[in-house]
């Protein structure tokens, strides 16, 4: 016969032989038992709904800026077509949220190589990040190194949003003056009979620096300086967004422009008050400019779903 363990003791005798009074104070302590069974099972169900909560917020993708740019652009250009300007709470609806984006959102740092300040006399060449295009807008980036310029030229039918996202840029922008002649030739004396090519009056609207963190412009087909030439002061990025597109098969193709002082050409049939005559200017259409260079590099910065 083998010796009884300490615990077959306890069970055989201590437990087996409690007096009443005890029996009735375990009764109390299951009810105690009980109770503090139900706040743990109260505080586990709480804890496993905040873990729940907790989880599925883990879970939901966070929506990247130039996502969210990208969805916007698709409902605020939904209806977009050549001359259709969206409405006044869709336009701020996509500046707002232009404004939010910084050089970081769309992956870009001022010591990336495309602006570094050029090791030669020549015009800079500006390096374009293509992001989206589609028949109804495009999104992309222009990084323009110190002194580099993108040209006068114009946005036909478009209404186009363009933010700075860091730099110093000079922009300077035109709107045709609806009631004067349209390709009007001009000489530069009324007594000269030699003929210059053809000419147009426009108005300036905009003729100044513009330093980041700063709002997004909005340029419409008629108004707001569909003509603009940026000039970079330092090196600086502009995201621009375009509705409608570029579109050569459309007849939305981009023509370039020289732009000079109102006093330089006398049109027949057009004046101007003396006062208002540097806020005016001639622009003549030109080829291309050749010192012109844009060149293509990887956007790197969030992808974009497009769902």
């Amino acid at each position: 016969m083998g010796r009884a363990t300490l615990a077959d003791n306890v069970k055989g005798k201590d437990f087996s032989e409690l007096p009443k009074e005890t029996k009735t104070n375990t009764g109390d302590t299951n009810k105690v038992s009980n109770t503090n069974k139900n706040r743990n099972t109260t505080t586990s169900d709480s804890s496993r709904k905040k873990s729940r909560r907790r989880h599925k917020k883990m879970m939901t993708p966070v929506v990247s800026r130039v996502q969210r740019l990208f969805d916007t652009c698709k409902d605020v250009f939904s209806l977009s077509g050549a001359g259709i300007v969206p409405s006044a709470d869709k336009i701020e609806q996509l500046r707002a949220v232009l404004d939010e984006i910084q050089p970081a959102d769309v992956g870009l740092t001022p010591q990336m190589p495309f602006f570094r300040p050029p090791v030669t006399r020549r015009a800079p060449p500006i390096t374009y990040l293509h992001i989206h295009e589609c028949d109804k807008f495009s999104m992309g980036i222009f990084c323009l190194p110190p002194s580099g310029v993108l040209p006068l030229h114009n946005h036909p039918g478009m209404t186009v949003f363009s933010k700075l996202l860091f730099g110093t840029m000079h922009i300077k922008s035109y709107d045709w003056v609806g009631d004067a002649p349209s390709n009007a030739s001009a000489v530069v004396d009324p007594s000269e009979t030699v003929q210059h090519p053809e000419v147009r009056l426009a108005k300036l609207k905009v003729d100044s620096d513009f330093t980041a963190p700063c709002n997004a412009s909005i340029l419409y087909p008629a108004d707001g300086g569909n003509m603009h030439c940026f000039t970079a002061v330092t090196a600086c990025a502009v995201l621009d967004v375009l509705g409608p597109p570029y579109s050569d098969p459309d007849g939305r193709h981009c023509t370039y422009y020289f732009d000079y002082p109102f006093t330089k050409f006398s049109v027949d049939g057009v004046s101007v008050a003396e006062e208002e005559k540097d806020k005016h200017a001639w622009l003549q259409e030109r080829e291309k400019p050749e010192e012109l260079a844009v060149v293509g590099a990887l956007y790197t910065g969030p992808e974009i779903v497009e769902n």
